[in-house]
């Protein structure tokens, strides 16, 4: 027999921020017109961060070895990244909102019983793509920022997600992404130069 509530071991998402959660829902019910490019964007919005990192690494091609270090850490760090954020998944444990809340509005099919919420991978992923690129370049940075609050943002609006597994996930994001990102612009220069003047010149240079 399942449940809609949590077990005693499990994050009580719904009395963090439940009210608000079903305020943003609810605001999705009277807003029909919006539900199917935000349901869309939600789902494949994602892949927009490979493009900007694929872009990071054009850009980087032109510029010194420490920038194109960054922009190879980007993949790893957006990886890294995710894994912190689903090991942390599996601490907390927290219901998805739509079983602790069954009767908010709800655009996004209700996932499995294991398929936690607390933080969002979407939002994670796309946070540490985001300050990984802030590394590699300042504007290409602020575009995917904005992308990656309007993937937060979607993540409650479809009904996947309380707004305090957003807010947490950009923060797993970023930090995880800095830390990687910094060491690699730090500490993977050398390297890159030496690839640099060897035969992957072509796609580092």
């Amino acid at each position: 027999m399942t449940s809609s509530t949590p077990t005693p071991q499990a994050l009580d998402g719904a009395s963090i921020d439940g009210g608000l959660y079903g305020d943003i829902t609810d605001f999705a019910r009277h807003t029909h017109w919006l539900n199917g490019p935000v349901s869309v964007f939600t789902s494949y919005g994602i892949a927009l961060f490979a493009v900007f990192m694929l872009t990071g690494w054009w850009l980087a091609r032109r510029r010194d070895a420490s920038v194109m270090a960054a922009a190879l850490a980007a993949p790893i760090a957006a990886v890294l990244a995710y894994v912190v954020n689903d090991a942390i998944k599996s601490v907390f444990t927290e219901p998805r909102p739509c079983r602790a809340l069954p009767h908010d509005f709800l655009i996004e099919k209700c996932p499995p019983l294991d398929d936690y919420a607390f933080p969002s991978n979407h939002t994670t992923v796309a946070a540490a793509a985001a300050v990984a690129l802030f590394l590699v370049d300042r504007r290409l940075g602020i575009v995917a920022s904005v992308v990656a609050l309007l993937m937060g943002a979607s993540r409650v609006y479809v009904g996947a997600h309380y707004p305090h597994d957003v807010l947490v996930a950009l923060v797993v994001g970023g930090v995880v992404s800095f830390a990687v990102t910094w060491s690699a612009r730090r500490f993977a220069a050398p390297l890159v130069t030496r690839l640099r003047n060897g035969a992957l010149r072509p796609l580092l240079a």
